[in-house]
């Protein structure tokens, strides 16, 4: 059985409660699973930056639970533009 860490079972968590929020929206499913698929591939020893994604997707599940929320504005970053900045 696999054990996760604290910080990748907020992570899976987060992720089915988007799910479930996106669920009575249409358009907001696929867009969810596209985003948690693009940012698999950052490395799990990166900590800050999936911190930084999990509380954006917590900000993004706020208002996707307002009932006047029709559609979220997508400003993402990939692994590709991870691979073009400089390593500090």
């Amino acid at each position: 059985m696999v054990r996760y860490s604290k910080l990748q079972k907020q992570v899976l968590a987060l992720y089915r409660q988007l799910l479930r929020a996106g669920q009575n929206k249409p358009g907001f499913l696929p867009r969810i699973r596209t985003e948690f698929r693009k940012n698999a591939c950052i490395p799990k020893n990166n900590v800050m930056h999936i911190e930084y994604l999990y509380r954006r997707g917590q900000r993004q599940l706020e208002l996707m639970k307002d009932a006047n929320t029709k559609q979220l504005g997508a400003f993402s970053r990939t692994c590709e533009d991870d691979r073009l900045l400089p390593d500090p």
